[in-house]
């Protein structure tokens, strides 16, 4: 309850801080260089090297991946189409192929699941979307904002970032079953739980409700992909094509299924692709999500 308290506390600072006039509210670009350079690369070093590794992780792991890359496929075939900007693409993508699974994810599947079920929550999140949006992301930002950089311009993008560094490392920490000291590992929970605050913060800085914006069509066309689609494929490839019923899986359907991640929407605005759009994606995505949450819950009842 605490978390979803948050959500709407720092969202509707963000609000009401825009009519401060003596506020700057494009103080929101230092608050996503904050987020991006020493929040995620601290949830990275905390979390990474304790995850022990197995078969039995692919599916959850798994899941964040394909939706990402439905993700890109479904949203550069559909833009190119339909002649949109390289940056409604990437802002599209980048929202609507990234899950909220650790802020909301995580309190969600406890309460429906228990403390087991934080485990499954972890896998989806850490090694999956988390490492996603670090490379697949970033990658996308680069690849879709103003100038198109070429294939070594994304790559040095990619493997300068500092949560993909991070990750890099933890991965190396885990492999070698290193852990860091509990007071080192202290600060850095310390520093990745401003993640959230800062992150929606940023978002309500930026959120408008202008109604003749030309963004509500893909505001709609991005939730439904993100919110009924993409748990739909995966509720479908899990279990009935690899013929998969147990808890694992219901957690990790449940994962894909909720709101726009929260970092994708920060990256696609550091990135410049539509700023407002992203904001949108994540203020509306949150509170419908509940509703589209629960839904999902009553129909992964019957497997």
């Amino acid at each position: 309850m605490n978390n979803f308290i948050l959500i709407f506390l720092f969202l509707s600072l963000g609000l009401v801080l825009q009519h401060v006039k003596q506020f700057p509210t494009h103080i929101y670009k230092t608050l996503n260089k904050i987020v991006i350079y020493f929040c995620l690369p601290a949830i990275t070093l905390y979390h990474i090297p304790k995850i022990k590794w197995s078969s039995e992780l692919l599916f959850p792991i798994g899941a964040g991946w394909i939706t990402y890359i439905l993700a890109f496929i479904f949203f550069h075939f559909l833009g190119r189409r339909n002649g949109w900007s390289n940056k409604l693409i990437g802002c599209l993508i980048l929202t609507a192929g990234l899950s909220n699974s650790s802020f909301l994810g995580y309190p969600i599947i406890e309460a429906l699941f228990g403390k087991k079920g934080l485990e499954t929550a972890v896998l989806v999140d850490q090694p999956g979307t988390f490492v996603v949006v670090s490379t697949l992301g970033v990658f996308t930002a680069a690849f879709y904002s103003k100038g198109s950089p070429n294939a070594l311009g994304i790559l040095k993008k990619i493997i300068t970032f500092p949560p993909f560094l991070m990750f890099v490392l933890a991965c190396l920490m885990n492999i070698f079953d290193y852990n860091l000291n509990e007071n080192i590992q202290s600060v850095l929970l310390k520093i990745g739980s401003l993640v959230t605050p800062l992150a929606l913060l940023s978002v309500g800085l930026q959120l408008t409700f202008d109604r003749k914006s030309q963004h509500w069509k893909f505001l709609r066309l991005g939730l439904f992909f993100k919110l009924l689609l993409i748990p739909f494929v995966i509720f479908v490839l899990y279990v009935f094509i690899f013929n998969q019923h147990s808890e694992v899986i219901k957690i990790t359907i449940m994962e894909t299924a909720m709101a726009p991640m929260i970092t994708g929407a920060i990256l696609a605005s550091t990135y410049g692709l539509k700023p407002k759009l992203s904001s949108m994606m994540i203020g509306f995505g949150i509170p419908i999500s509940f509703i589209t949450l629960a839904f999902w819950y009553f129909v992964l009842s019957f497997i």
